[in-house]
């Protein structure tokens, strides 16, 4: 799905908005069916390796699926329970004590968010100089990829997804965390099909009355308050970029773009764009909604749940804000299968209730996710729940330092991405926008070919903005 995709130019009408890691040893094949389940776990917290298969404490590294400028991202099994995790390898001594700093605040969020539709992070492994993020794997990849396999979606198939991204986001909201960072790229599916909200390296907790002033995310997602450099209370902008994830979905390409950063500005603060002829009435009047110039009357996402089109095949029933259930720390099935396991249970009991996130509680959680699907179906047995070592090593676990999204190997051609942008190296006067991390391919992609300084050009305040592409 390329930003260039030209929109359908048949019975078309036009709208405007008035109101409006390097260095790492790259490991070999995936395991077969036997090895995956009858290898025995390794000691906990050892990083081993045979000549089969690398370790990391409790996992079986497989593979890479994804690659960033200090940081990869593997598939890996959990060999004491057989569910598939991603790890993400963080080099520490690559990021400076700034982007640390972030990476801890988007751990603290991270533990603090439990939603389905929302990546979950189950462990944080720390040594002198790794960090090993080990989340929740979603084995069908991006939306993206799934628009550039398979073209729009129906309204139908759309309004599903759709519903599942903003009881997220609301939920988000509610908690008074703000993603920044929303996109196609940043929604994973899982092997039901079902959304996954990933990659909060950018979120921040924000508080009513007090300003955020960050510019972060990808400019075709992006707010025309951020590209005028005004500041922001912070629910507004994943607004409009949940509007433009919706026109994406449902038409296949993006509603604003440009040969080049200026113009793709311009576009936004014109807050014109055009609606395919198959779109429905309904749909175009949510977008009008979500798709306002002026952030202050840019609808709630309390009040879009309430909106027809979101509600249509669902009885009349409306969305209705997501309520956290009381955390299940107490399902004695599991704790009993972890004690044969080698967990003595005063130390599942502590972990649990202060919910370190490290081996103990990722061993908990994982037994409460759905079976590993081996060939054959076959149900848990003693061949694949192994039993628990006694550590060997002094590595710490670590809750410090948070996870983010796997990545699938891409189809199509890096320069198809759309950029993502922080202010690395810059005053954070928010406190937030820095991921530490960026994931992206380094080359000048979809909006940017030989265009290294722009962004910071063509804002308001355009120094504000000079760091922002640096080093990309």
């Amino acid at each position: 799905m390329s930003a260039r995709t030209p929109l359908p130019t048949v019975n078309e009408r036009d709208t405007e908005n008035h109101s409006s890691v390097d260095g790492f040893v790259e490991p070999p094949a995936p395991p077969t069916k036997s090895a995956s389940r009858h290898s025995l776990p390794r000691c906990r917290n050892s990083f081993t390796s045979t000549e089969e298969h690398p370790h990391i404490g409790n996992y079986r590294l497989l593979k890479t699926i994804g690659k960033g400028n200090f940081a990869k991202v593997k598939l890996a099994r959990h060999v004491l329970t057989g569910r598939e995790v991603a790890v993400k390898i963080i080099d520490k001594t690559q990021l400076n004590p700034t982007s640390l700093q972030k990476l801890f605040r988007e751990v603290r969020i991270m533990k603090v968010l439990n939603h389905p539709n929302i990546v979950k992070l189950f462990e944080v492994i720390e040594t002198e100089k790794t960090l090993y993020l080990v989340m929740e794997y979603a084995s069908g990849g991006e939306v993206f990829d799934y628009l550039v396999a398979h073209g729009r979606m129906k309204e139908k198939e759309a309004r599903a997804k759709f519903r599942q991204i903003v009881s997220a986001v609301q939920y988000c909201h509610q908690r008074r965390i703000v993603h920044r960072d929303l996109k196609a790229e940043n929604l994973l599916l899982d092997a039901d099909m079902n959304i996954k909200i990933a990659d909060f390296g950018f979120s921040n907790e924000f508080t009513v009355g007090s300003k955020l002033d960050t510019f972060c995310g990808s400019p075709p997602y992006a707010a025309p308050e951020l590209f005028q450099g005004k500041k922001y209370d912070g629910p507004e902008v994943d607004v409009w970029s949940l509007g433009v994830i919706l026109y994406t979905l449902v038409s296949g390409s993006l509603p604003f773009d440009g040969q080049n950063l200026k113009e793709l500005r311009e576009r936004v603060l014109r807050g014109k764009y055009r609606i395919p002829f198959y779109m429905s009435t309904d749909c175009e009047n949510l977008l009008k909604k979500l798709l306002v110039l002026n952030p202050v009357k840019r609808g709630s996402l309390e009040q879009i749940m309430k909106d027809h089109w979101m509600n249509v095949g669902h009885n009349d029933e409306e969305l209705k804000p997501y309520i956290e259930p009381e955390p299940d720390f107490n399902d004695s099935s599991r704790i009993e299968l972890m004690v044969t396991m080698g967990f003595p249970k005063d130390e599942i009991t502590e972990s649990l209730q202060s919910q370190k996130y490290d081996e103990v509680m990722a061993t908990y959680l994982l037994l409460g996710r759905k079976a590993p699907e081996f060939e054959g179906s076959e149900p848990l047995t003693n061949s694949v729940l192994g039993q628990r070592q006694r550590p060997t090593s002094d590595i710490n676990n670590s809750s410090s330092i948070s996870p983010a999204h796997p990545k699938v190997t891409r189809s199509i051609s890096a320069n198809q991405k759309q950029r993502r942008y922080s202010d690395h190296g810059g005053d954070d006067d928010d406190g937030g926008g820095g991921g530490g991390v960026v994931e992206k391919p380094s080359k000048v992609t979809l909006y940017f070919p030989a265009l290294r300084v722009l962004w910071a050009a063509c804002c308001v305040g355009g120094s504000y903005y000079q760091s922002l592409v640096v080093n990309r």
